[in-house]
Parts: structure tokens; sequence; C-alpha cells
């Protein structure tokens, strides 16, 4: 189910623009027009935090790979166990391919 923390028509025009994407360069393109690089690196960052958590890794091996803070950590793994199962939809269908 979709959150509500920020559901709008407005959002649903952007996941759709993402939805519809066909390729990883489309992705790239988009992301680099809507993001700052800081922002790319950060939700890229986070992805592969929820990724070490999900393979069971702890968080002092994750600073140390990924240069993380214990709060970012401890945020993706809050949502991780208690969010809206976005991290865990991905990770599964990563798995999947």
């Amino acid at each position: 189910m979709a959150s509500n923390k920020f559901k709008s028509p407005q959002a649903d025009k952007l996941f759709e623009a993402i939805l519809s994407l066909q390729s990883i360069d489309e992705c790239y393109d988009l992301f680099e027009d809507l993001c700052t690089v800081a922002e790319i690196h950060a939700m890229i960052q986070r992805f592969e935090i929820a990724l070490m958590l999900d393979e069971g890794k702890i968080y002092t091996t994750i600073t140390d790979e990924t240069g993380a803070s214990a709060a970012t950590i401890s945020r993706v793994h809050k949502c991780l166990n208690y969010g809206e199962n976005g991290y865990k939809r991905a990770i599964q269908r990563l798995k999947g391919k």
C-alpha cells in the first residue's frame, strides 16, 4: 500500500515517469537531471546499506565499507523493519533476477 506521507498527483506523475524508463542509462539520465550528485550518492549509500543489512552484516562492518554514520544505518534498519517494505520488495526482486 502506498504511503500517504507525500502521495499526490504530482508524485504519481514522477513515479510513472520513473517506471516508464527502459534502461539503466535512461535512469542515469533522469536522476542526473532530477537530483544533485550528493542526493544520488545518498540514495545509493542507503540502498547499499539495506543490501548489507539484508545480508546480516553488522553496523561496524557497514560503516567501514560505506562510510555511513550509525544514524544513517539505523534509519535504514528502521525502514527495513518497520517501513513500507520498499527496500524489502526491491531487494527480493533483485535476488529473483
